[in-house]
């Protein structure tokens, strides 16, 4: 595709194909955005280690949580929420000493806190899943084309505020409708990769 015809938000990388231009800053990042943004997540640990690891991303670029997810992996138990929910004071000081995550008292204190409040979302839903895509957006409320104007006009998603608003209640922690949104997208609630992309042009809008 000549660059001189790619949309606004698109980018060509060596393959030549055509690519949110925002996943172009590595080999890592790119691979992420093709396999795994947008892409429907249904297992419970996946789904809590991405909104834990959305939450650690506020402030910060989303590259730099992805540069180091192996060693938010090793840090939180593989994001085992059993696990994660039975920590205490000496793994907080454990994890405040780890260089390899984002040492942040309060983002460390809020992955344990939402670990137990996961497990008393799967007792009243079944899954984590289940209570998560009954916040899915009706096919109706999206755009017809996701271009860049599209995503910027669109802002946070009325389902990412209700979303933040019910776990705010339920006592989770760094879930904000900013960071809720980003979770969506990456869990693949909404699929925001723009109209050009080859991974949007390879599955079903």
């Amino acid at each position: 595709m000549p660059l001189d015809t790619l949309a606004p938000g698109l980018a060509l990388a060596d393959d030549q194909r055509a690519r949110c231009s925002w996943c172009m800053a590595s080999p890592l990042y790119q691979h992420y955005h093709d396999h795994e943004w947008g892409f429907p997540v249904h297992e419970d640990r996946r789904l809590f280690e991405k909104i834990c690891l959305e939450g650690f991303q506020a402030g910060l670029s989303w590259l730099t949580i992805l540069n180091k997810r192996e060693s938010f992996r090793a840090a939180f138990a593989q994001f085992d929420a059993q696990q994660v929910a039975q920590f205490g004071a000496e793994d907080v000081q454990r994890l405040l000493a780890d260089a390899g995550i984002v040492r942040h008292r309060g983002k460390i204190e809020a992955v344990i806190n939402n670990a137990q409040r996961l497990a008393e979302l799967q007792r009243e839903f079944g899954s984590f899943d289940a209570y998560l895509w009954r916040f899915a957006p009706a096919p109706a409320s999206r755009p017809e084309r996701i271009t860049l104007e599209a995503v910027r006009q669109m802002g946070v998603a009325p389902e990412a505020v209700a979303l933040s608003k019910d776990l705010k209640k339920r006592g989770w922690k760094f879930v904000g409708p900013t960071t809720v949104y980003a979770f969506m997208q990456a869990m693949g609630m909404v699929n925001d990769h723009l109209h050009g992309c080859h991974v949007r042009d390879g599955r079903p809008a």
